[in-house]
């Protein structure tokens, strides 16, 4: 009988090391798709600063159209009459249309680039004032505007161009830091404290006061939106984070925040010059959102030192086109009021003095504001007799009268000559005035 052998059976068992291809997988992009991804958010936030600052506008009008109804109350005194203008409700529905470019900017681009683009709905808002709303634009504003369209372009020239939260892992990692929730917490406490002690007593005066409140719950609106938008880019890459509860804490810290700040904010432009709340609050909410961005998002980290010196002179040259933009809004300064290169034509009086106190010669020519429509006057050079005699200018008297402004005279008054006969007897020179 022939022996029988068994096959000898081994069975290897190898685990793999290479990530499985399953929903586990943080969600990750390359460099291509990050600088693809720059451009698309840049797009996006151009466009939500259009959107928003129009819708200033819209709302703006609304707000008047009930301030100026008899009986009506305002909504800086708590009315709400404004929900049935159409103007302001094209309004809303286009500061929702540009909070939604927001989002999705936040989604593809980093916070420290969208947020100070946000200078250029001042911009907008701006223009469309001066022909709407009847809020001028002087030569120095038309200069603030030309200064924020430079500083903007500094700031995306220096700006990060990729995004360090990606996924919602890592955004739970940032999320969960003891500095972030600290900050988080100092911007709700003082949000806090402006509506309930501030607002009351000083927000009909200061305009700070309601643009403190936006702007602090701005900030967190920031971190919500740009929550729920890795979540939805997430989510399109092939992972459902609608699944994950940080997504609707995330979206609800945006709706809350947002209906806050609506509130206030009407508050504000109801209150306030258009021209005014607009620049302030872009610099304290871009304030208030690079701090948080710089605490939670690190985005400054992938940076160099070159490029966050000239990403900061980009914000200041903004704030600085921001402040002419407003703080001389009320001037009237145009291209004729600029300094002219001819000389101006001398419009000195000269009175000619003997030693001895007595008027010799009266000559000189009394230029007039062109503006007013005044004649030259021409002083006739008369001799005359101690300094009780007259001298005539263009038939008047001018030892006893006063050319007065109205007439359109640039040098104002014409003096009596006995008022220099005491100088004249020291130095006998002549004297003009």
């Amino acid at each position: 009988m022939d022996n029988l052998t068994t096959p000898n059976i081994t069975t290897n068992f190898t685990t793999s090391t290479e990530p499985l291809p399953s929903s586990t997988t943080p969600y990750t992009e390359s460099e291509a798709v990050q600088q693809r991804n720059f451009w698309i958010g840049l797009g996006f936030a151009v466009g939500s600063s259009f959107f928003i600052g129009t819708s200033f506008i819209l709302q703006k009008l609304g707000l008047l159209n009930v301030a100026n109804k008899e009986g009506e109350v305002r909504a800086s005194d708590g009315g709400h009459k404004y929900l049935l203008q159409w103007k302001w409700w094209l309004g809303l529905f286009l500061m929702f249309l540009g909070e939604s470019c927001n989002l999705v900017a936040f989604a593809f681009a980093p916070a420290t680039l969208v947020t100070p683009l946000g200078a250029l709905s001042v911009i907008f808002s701006a223009v469309l004032a001066s022909y709407f709303l009847n809020e001028g634009l002087n030569l120095l504003g038309k200069l603030g505007c030309v200064l924020c369209v430079l500083g903007s372009t500094v700031v995306v020239i220096h700006s990060p161009k990729y995004t360090e939260v990606q996924n919602m892992h890592d955004l739970l990692l940032k999320v969960q830091q003891p500095a972030v929730l600290t900050l988080a917490a100092v911007f709700i406490v003082s949000a806090a404290i402006g509506i309930i002690f501030f607002a009351p007593r000083w927000g009909s005066s200061n305009v700070v006061v309601y643009v403190f409140i936006c702007s602090t719950l701005g900030a967190l609106t920031v971190m919500g939106c740009k929550g729920v938008a890795v979540a939805v880019k997430e989510t399109i890459a092939g992972k459902n984070e609608f699944v994950n509860w940080l997504t609707y804490v995330m979206l609800g810290i945006a709706v809350i925040n947002i209906l806050f700040q609506l509130n206030f904010l009407n508050k504000a432009l109801d209150t306030f010059n258009t021209a005014v709340v607009t620049p302030t609050y872009y610099v304290m909410f871009t304030s208030c959102v690079t701090i948080l961005s710089l605490v939670l998002y690190n985005e400054f980290g992938q940076m160099t030192i070159k490029d966050i010196i000239g990403d900061v002179c980009g914000f200041l040259t903004i704030v600085v086109g921001i402040f002419m933009l407003n703080a001389f809004k009320d001037m009237k300064i145009d291209y004729r009021s600029l300094p002219k290169s001819k000389k101006k034509e001398d419009t000195s009086v000269t009175i000619e003095v003997s030693p001895g106190g007595e008027v010799s010669t009266i000559s000189g020519k009394v230029v007039p504001d062109k503006e007013a429509g005044a004649e030259p006057a021409e002083i006739a050079e008369n001799t005359v007799e101690g300094v009780a005699n007259p001298a005539f200018v263009d038939g008047v008297d001018v030892t006893e009268v006063q050319i007065e402004e109205e007439k359109g005279f640039s040098n104002g008054h014409v003096k009596r000559p006995s008022d220099y006969t005491k100088e004249a007897d020291h130095t006998g020179e002549i004297t003009h005035f």
